[in-house]
């Protein structure tokens, strides 16, 4: 354990000393922090840190620690919705949605076939939540459209993995990253995305020098601050600079020859796919210089244990899953996987997105089975009492391929649980248009901007309100206790699913119920059944066992398991063809191979070595929109700020988007910090605050992407392009073509004028004036400024959060 010393963090508002602590699970990123829950009156009034947790030790993050806030939001939704003949939403009963429900489905099941409903689900949910959707969805409305927003957030984590391993579960772990000599965070900002990480990796820096830090990131975030290396590439470039470093470490003989023959396959036409990429043509398309190039491939060529993160700077990119394929090349060259301190380990970003794809809520089926493997589908259907003949098979399918058959007719209703895709999907304006016409389900605590499109809305549960398990980024399966009950009127979505499959009469072969658990913990036991034997297997794994040894790492394959820190330190993979959760795909194309493809691959046990071809970003700046794009999120919100908007902390720190433009860009065009500018992109546009600095580099602009009210333009992804990764098909929010443009003309200073007199014309105060742009003299207005909006919300203070600075 890296942690010098255990510090509990608390947030509590009580009159007295809560009458419990229940314990639960921090329930916004994928770090996992064991905490409790505090409860006085049958209420939730505040959360703890729970100091006996190995991943935390007792430390929350700023948006941990405020999430109970959203449990006693004054909107909450209080009963069912629908959509009346005159296009309003109304109360009403749970009989009367569900009701309707089910005659929607039965509906479209009749004109459309079985696969025309679609689940789309939340990486926030419980593992019991996915295993449900997975049966409900596959053995009884049989079928395959089961997607989640974890394919907006993390999916090329599990291709990546699918690719080189043969199936998910990151191989590395936390526990790595308290051993590792070299640490590289590529396209990861765990200072603001995962802070109870950072801190863990601080503290031990600061104590023993160690890790060599190492931050891949366009943008000098707050994590790239504290790097020992930063490598601030161009947009679109992490596939280059990972070719040209690998490349310089073959040619100088800096691998594991041993390690590469004995558990691998591939290797020839590996090196073949990166033969031309020389550090001189990597640094013209990263635009870093060659020393800098050179630096980083001795340190990954030469460490002798190191541990690679990846999150949405990765993922979200161009070539994402063949750069993070690229990752785990590095890794397997020098051998450094499955020991202590060595690893790839490919982050999550939701609480529980990997339970989603470890339970088979999303493209795949339970633990890890292969929807397009007759032998696996075989196993499914004798685990679930069903024909094999009427479960759904082939490759998966994405929101985005879901969008387009919503396009085309084939999808009579889409259901939307826990996720906010009106705000969160790439070129919302025509995922709009598409749910707009097709019956939709949102499943919700709140009301958010997809219930604009909603035909029925569901009111379910949140944290605390509810039992089940999660599992975080480095395998850990944590539960969570139900601290209070739910208002009167709301339901889980546990419950919710189990109401409509007992209402749509699902049965198995024998004439029974399909579903015959009723509680998350019966749900939980049946799926240990599922997933014995499996790369996930969790046999050993109970509640008590969960709660009392906080928390366990897959595979748990018995009671006398105490979890597996990393994986493969047998060297033994799973890519023989009927273990191998895939058949793989075309590293260049996305083409799905077939079984005797894989077959001819050889592997056979042994790691992929996977080619990693190059192919330039499709959308690049030109002369209409000259600057790139790119996206992503803020220490103090979650995603489209459903609960983080909810806390009254939170949403004061920051409230409202905004553009962030280099300091020379700016000066260019005549922009001063807080003016409200307009962002253009083939697809739409914003008005909002520049915030202005050198954190992004000449000729690139951010945008946070928690912002997104329909009423207002400041959603980043009227802007992003609805273009993805051939293989795990996550949108490429990082890169888009964008143009800013200044909306207000410069003031004119006229002789006599004061800022009194100036800010009377606007109606707020001189203070207010040079307070929200910084200025001394009215001769200074002319830089240019907007006061369309008041200045205190223009320029809204926001603090960086160094939790490691500011607690220890």
């Amino acid at each position: 354990m890296s942690w010098q010393e255990e510090r509990i963090d608390q947030n509590v508002y009580s009159q007295g000393d809560p009458d419990k602590w229940v314990y639960s699970t921090c329930n916004i990123c994928s770090v996992g922090c064991g905490c409790y829950v505090a409860v006085k009156d049958d209420q939730i009034v505040g959360i703890k840190g729970n100091g006996d947790h190995p991943t935390n030790r007792g430390r929350l993050g700023p948006k941990g620690e405020n999430q109970w806030q959203a449990n006693q939001a004054p909107d909450r939704l209080m009963s069912p919705m629908i959509r009346n003949q005159d296009g309003q939403l109304v109360k009403a009963s749970w009989d009367e949605a569900m009701e309707l429900i089910v005659k929607k489905s039965k509906e479209s099941m009749e004109k459309l076939g079985p696969n025309s409903i679609s689940f789309y689900s939340t990486g926030q949910g419980f593992l019991e939540d996915y295993y449900t959707t997975a049966k409900v969805g596959r053995a009884g409305l049989r079928t395959h459209l089961l997607d989640a927003n974890t394919r907006l957030c993390t999916a090329t984590t599990e291709f990546c993995l699918l690719q080189s391993f043969g199936a998910d579960g990151t191989p590395a772990s936390f526990d790595d990253v308290d051993e590792t000599d070299v640490l590289m965070l590529f396209g990861h900002n765990p200072a603001e995305t995962g802070t109870v990480f950072f801190e863990r990796v601080m503290d031990r820096k600061q104590r023993t020098s160690k890790p060599y830090l190492i931050v891949v990131d366009p943008r000098e975030t707050l994590s790239a601050k504290e790097a020992d290396l930063h490598i601030p590439l161009k947009p679109g470039s992490n596939l280059p600079l990972l070719n040209g470093v690998l490349n310089e470490i073959l040619q100088n003989g800096k691998l594991d020859q041993a390690f590469i023959d004995s558990h691998t396959v591939g290797f020839d036409k590996m090196k073949e796919s990166i033969g031309d990429w020389t550090l001189e043509h990597a640094a013209e398309l990263t635009g870093l210089p060659l020393e800098k190039l050179r630096k980083l491939a001795d340190v990954l060529g030469t460490c002798d244990s190191l541990v690679t993160t990846t999150l949405q700077g990765a993922y979200q990119s161009s070539n994402a899953t063949t750069a993070c394929v690229a990752v785990n090349n590095l890794h397997l060259v020098r051998g450094l996987i499955g020991k202590p301190g060595s690893g790839p380990l490919h982050m999550a970003g939701q609480p529980s997105s990997s339970a989603n794809r470890t339970a088979g809520g999303v493209g795949t089926y339970p633990a890890h089975r292969n929807p397009t493997n007759p032998v696996h589908l075989k196993e499914m259907a004798e685990l679930w009492n069903v024909d094999e003949s009427t479960l759904p098979a082939g490759p998966e399918k994405a929101i985005e391929d879901i969008i387009s058959l919503i396009e085309k007719e084939k999808v009579g209703v889409f259901w939307n649980i826990g996720t906010n895709p009106m705000v969160s999907l790439p070129n919302r304006e025509r995922a709009r248009k598409a749910l707009e016409s097709t019956f939709v389900i949102v499943q919700d605590p709140f009301l958010t901007e997809t219930s604009s499109v909603a035909d029925v809305i569901l009111p379910a549960a949140l944290w605390g309100e509810k039992e089940g398990t999660m599992e975080n980024a480095d395998r850990t399966i944590n539960i969570l206790r139900k601290a209070i009950e739910p208002p009167e009127g709301i339901k889980s979505d546990f419950e919710i699913l189990l109401d409509f499959a007992k209402r749509m009469d699902f049965r198995d072969r024998d004439g029974q119920p399909l579903i015959q658990y009723s509680t998350p913990e019966a749900c939980f036991e049946e799926f240990k059944r599922v997933s014995k034997g499996r790369p996930c297997d969790m046999s050993g794994i109970t509640y008590e066992r969960l709660e009392k040894e906080n928390g366990l790492r897959w595979p748990v394959p018995d009671e006398n398991s105490n979890g597996t820190p990393r994986l493969y330190t047998d060297f033994k993979f799973h890519t023989t063809p009927d273990d191998a959760q895939t058949f793989s795909k075309d590293q260049l194309t996305g083409r799905a191979l077939s079984k005797e493809d894989y077959t001819e691959i050889g592997a056979n046990g042994r790691a992929i070595l996977q080619p990693t071809p190059y192919v330039p970003p499709y959308e690049q700046p030109n002369d209409e929109y000259p600057t790139w794009l790119t996206t992503g999120r803020l220490v103090w919100h979650w995603h489209t700020r459903t609960k983080t908007g909810r806390s009254p902390l939170l949403h004061m720190a920051a409230q409202h988007g905004y553009v962030e433009i280099n300091e020379k860009d700016t000066a260019d065009m005549g922009i001063a910090e807080g003016e409200v500018v307009r962002v253009s992109s083939p697809r739409g546009e914003i008005e909002v605050p520049a915030r202005v600095g050198t954190a992004v580099q000449p000729g690139l602009v951010f945008v946070p992407f928690h912002f997104g009210n329909l009423d207002k333009k400041e959603a980043a992804n009227a802007l992003t392009i609805d273009l993805v990764d051939p293989l795990s098909k996550q949108p490429l929010f990082k890169q888009a073509a964008c143009r800013v443009d200044k909306i207000r003309k410069n003031h004119e200073v006229k002789e006599g004028d004061t800022l009194e007199s100036i800010a009377a014309n606007y109606g707020i105060t001189a203070e207010d004036l040079r307070r929200a742009n910084h200025i001394e003299t009215p001769y200074e207005i002319q830089m240019g400024i907007s006061l369309e909006v008041p200045a205190s919300v223009i320029n809204t203070p926001i603090q960086p959060y160094l939790p490691y600075r500011n607690k220890m």
